[in-house]
């Protein structure tokens, strides 16, 4: 045996032993590691399988000793490239199924069916045998079909696993970089020699690749020891970018749109690549037809609700405001838009269960109590006049017990109507319990809410409700009362006093207007 012949076993050897190290290392941490150390445990698996086979071959001393390392050796070969090429795509976060990974693996399976059996065939070796001038273990062969497929495929896995690692070089961060130069260089280097040796370039009878898988295992091996190669998993920023439900959008220091992810573009269908460099101002005129209706600044980080409509209905969004630091001590904006449509329905629809009557449509005692609280204190706080209207529908018993229940709702709908078109901004209407209504009105005295109880009273006196059993008129009695003594009075206190005044009203024969007198605690 040649000192070139055991100096070509040697490198090979080294190859596989370094490999099979990576792959029973890798092995033996998997519980510590992430998903994707599994693909490189079949990776290096692979190319040990293909050194040692090709070592083997390079010591055999016939042809059938030759043919056999050299169908071994197709296990690895064919099947390392593709491994490699799925490793890298689980590295840079692609899914990938059982069903997907099979697929992409059938060819280097395929090949490995087809080097076995070609002695019936011949269609991936037309000839194999020894190579007469150069002499065993080097093998003169004309290469078939199926080893134009296999080439093909064989290169492709590995050049695609090259652009994959290059395409995200962007979008990894500067700590993770040393791991892509690590894997981009283990694609590399065999691209780079199975093409010198394809065309020629390297000592004739001997395949290469192998002996040149050494570099590519010490990068591996620096890239585990320096980098944490599994422990860390840089997921690539579109496959998280692009995956969040919430739109999110980058600006530049000028407020030029610079980027955006896949769900902004539900939110702004029309956002597209041509719109980069464009200002977010004017983009967002153009798109909505309205003005922006939030602050563009880098100065603070701030929330803003915004309402966008589309072909099919209205959305909100919630849109956080953050400051990027960019390259040159630049600053730049991330806007973040959350759909909150749904959690706004929800919360008016708990706050319509929560503070308006469900009959009428109009606020409960709840809310009355609590905004009217309010404006009692801002009145007292200012000294504006404070008047309260208790009304009853007289005789709603009745109506109740001689036209039923579901008269008795629509006669309440009814008069809350046509009191409604009474009253203007400022009178705070509801509905206090049963028949009884309230109405608070912050900057009135009872002069003008004894004015407005009449209006209310004429006004439902003079609209019958229409029924199928015919017409049916009713009348309110109505209490008035205001705020004397601003130092003593409170909210409950003056609304006892239009409970009384109502009091009175009903007893006077009811269809009527009283107002509070405080002489004696007669009323008049």
């Amino acid at each position: 045996m040649g000192s070139q012949l055991t100096m070509y076993i040697t490198l090979v050897c080294t190859s596989g032993v370094l490999n099979l190290y990576l792959c029973l290392y890798a092995f033996s941490k998997r519980h510590k590691y992430t998903n994707i150390a599994n693909y490189f445990i079949l990776y290096t698996a692979a190319i040990s399988i293909y050194c040692f086979a090709s070592a083997m071959s390079l010591i055999s001393t016939t042809l059938e000793q030759i043919s056999f390392w050299n169908t071994v050796l197709y296990i690895g070969m064919p099947t390392s490239a593709t491994l490699g090429l799925l490793y890298v795509m689980s590295y840079l976060g692609f899914k990938l199924t059982v069903r997907r990974s099979m697929l992409i693996l059938l060819i280097p399976f395929i090949t490995i069916i087809m080097v076995a059996t070609n002695h019936w065939h011949h269609l991936h070796y037309r000839v194999f045998e020894l190579d007469p001038n150069l002499g065993e273990p080097f093998v003169y062969q004309e290469i078939g079909m199926w080893y134009m497929v296999h080439g093909v495929y064989t290169f492709a896995s590995m050049f695609v696993a090259f652009l994959l690692l290059i395409s995200h070089w962007k979008e990894t961060a500067k700590v993770y970089r040393p791991q892509l130069i690590a894997l981009m260089f283990g694609q590399l280097v065999p691209i780079v020699t199975a093409f010198l040796y394809l065309n020629g370039f390297t000592p004739p009878g001997v395949d290469p690749v192998p002996m040149i898988l050494w570099l590519s295992s010490l990068l591996y091996l620096w890239a585990i020891s320096t980098s944490q190669l599994f422990r860390i998993m840089p997921i690539a920023k579109d496959k998280i970018y692009n995956s969040i439900n919430d739109g999110a959008i980058v600006l530049d220091d000028s407020y030029r749109l610079i980027e955006f992810n896949q769900a902004s573009k539900v939110m702004l269908p029309n956002l597209n690549k041509s719109m980069f460099g464009k200002n977010f101002v004017k983009f967002w005129n153009e798109q909505t037809g309205e003005a922006l209706p939030f602050k563009l600044t880098a100065d603070i980080e701030y929330v803003q609700e915004v309402r966008l409509c589309s072909e099919h209905a209205e959305r909100v969004y919630q849109v956080r405001i953050t400051s990027l630091e960019q390259a040159r001590n630049s600053k730049g904006l991330l806007l973040v838009f959350t759909d909150i449509t749904e959690i706004k329905r929800l919360q008016e629809k708990l706050e319509q269960q929560a503070y308006y009557d469900e009959l009428t449509k109009i606020y409960n005692r709840r809310a009355f109590l609590q905004q009217s609280e309010q404006d009692f204190q801002k009145a007292k706080e200012t000294g504006l006049p404070f008047t309260a209207l208790l009304m009853d529908i007289d005789h709603f018993k009745r109506v109740n017990d001689t036209y039923g229940h579901h008269i008795g709702d629509q006669l309440l709908v009814h008069v809350v109507n046509a009191c409604q078109t009474q009253l203007l901004e400022g009178h705070f209407f509801a509905r206090y319990g049963g028949e009884e209504f309230v109405i608070a009105l912050k900057g009135f005295n009872e002069g003008e809410g004894e004015i407005l109880a009449n209006q209310l009273r004429t006004a439902v006196e003079q609209a019958p409700l229409m029924t199928e059993a015919g017409n049916l008129s009713v009348t309110l009695s109505i209490g008035v009362a205001e705020v004397v003594d601003w130092t003593e009075e409170t909210l409950y206190q003056l609304l006892h006093k239009a409970d009384t005044a109502l009091y009175a009203a009903k007893e006077e024969g009811r269809n009527r207007v009283k107002v509070y007198a405080e002489s004696e605690s007669v009323l008049s």
